[in-house]
């Protein structure tokens, strides 16, 4: 009787909260930020396919020809090849370093290991451009920085330590007698590896490259100081079209806003469509043996 009053006593406890002054002044603030995220992401539409917008609530036509002007004067089609040349290779070489880290750190304790994991956290919480100077200068001494090489190699740095912490989660969720009788039956290192820990692992993989890739679509700060004139990420063409000198119509720079929004977004769709975000969070506790 009592587990089927359960659920019927946690929904009231749910309305309640919802219709307490605390629950309308969350919702209120919830709703004002999503309008405002809302009418800043529709004007920014509008205003690309606004053939001309002065001092009117809805553009007075409509046009596409600011994303052609925008493919053509800032070299669109270069700039999104580069920009997916750049992403794929920190998401491939990620995912290839940061897999086999993440299961030593899931399975190994050693010494050392706490100020292991502060090192790999440092360039996920430290702002990039604090770090992004120093490591330009060396990349830039070397003779990396400036080219597309320099563009991936600075990326890798806060890129690396995110796939090992997005995979280690669900690395500890595999129960190690499973990898034991892979062994067992004679599997080595590599076949289980292979063979047992991937096809595990497959939903912490996609969920670790997926978000790589936004970040890397995102990062501005690293890609800013290390590429050169031909390897330039979008968001940093977009700085460019907007901070350079001379005269660039807003509806283009919009057009270009518009293209860069969607090619964040559709990997992050992607990602929350095939990923539950709280399996990077989770970690099965192991009861201890009585």
């Amino acid at each position: 009787m009592a587990d089927a009053l359960a659920p019927r006593a946690a929904r009231v406890t749910r309305l309640r909260l919802a219709f307490s002054p605390s629950g309308w002044l969350l919702t209120a603030v919830m709703a004002f930020f999503v309008v405002n995220v809302l009418a800043l992401v529709v004007s920014v539409v509008f205003s690309s396919f606004a053939s001309s917008w002065f001092a009117t609530p809805v553009p007075g036509g409509w046009t596409t020809r600011w994303y052609r002007f925008a493919a053509t004067t800032f070299q669109l089609f270069d700039v999104l090849v580069v920009t997916a040349q750049v992403s794929a290779a920190v998401m491939a070489i990620s995912l290839v370093v940061g897999a086999p880290a993440a299961y030593v750190l899931a399975r190994r304790t050693f010494p050392g290991k706490r100020a292991l994991l502060l090192l790999f956290l440092l360039p996920i919480l430290v702002p990039p451009i604090t770090y992004g100077i120093p490591l330009a200068t060396v990349l830039y001494k070397f003779d990396l920085a400036g080219s597309l090489r320099g563009v991936i190699l600075a990326n890798l740095v806060p890129a690396l330590p995110f796939v090992i912490f997005v995979l280690t989660p669900f690395i500890e969720q595999i129960d190690e007698n499973v990898e034991r009788a892979a062994r067992m039956c004679g599997a080595s290192t590599w076949r289980v590896f292979s063979r047992v820990l991937a096809p595990l692992c497959i939903p912490g993989l996609l969920a670790a490259g997926l978000m790589v890739l936004v970040r890397v679509l995102a990062m501005f700060e690293l890609t800013f100081l290390t590429a050169g004139p031909g390897d330039q990420t979008l968001v940093v063409a977009l700085y460019y079209s907007v901070f350079a000198a001379g005269i660039r119509p807003a509806q283009a720079i919009d057009a270009m806003a518009v293209i860069y929004m969607l090619t964040t977004f559709v990997p992050l769709l992607i990602a929350l469509r095939f990923i539950n975000p709280t399996q990077m969070v989770v970690r099965r506790k192991r009861e201890a043996a009585a």
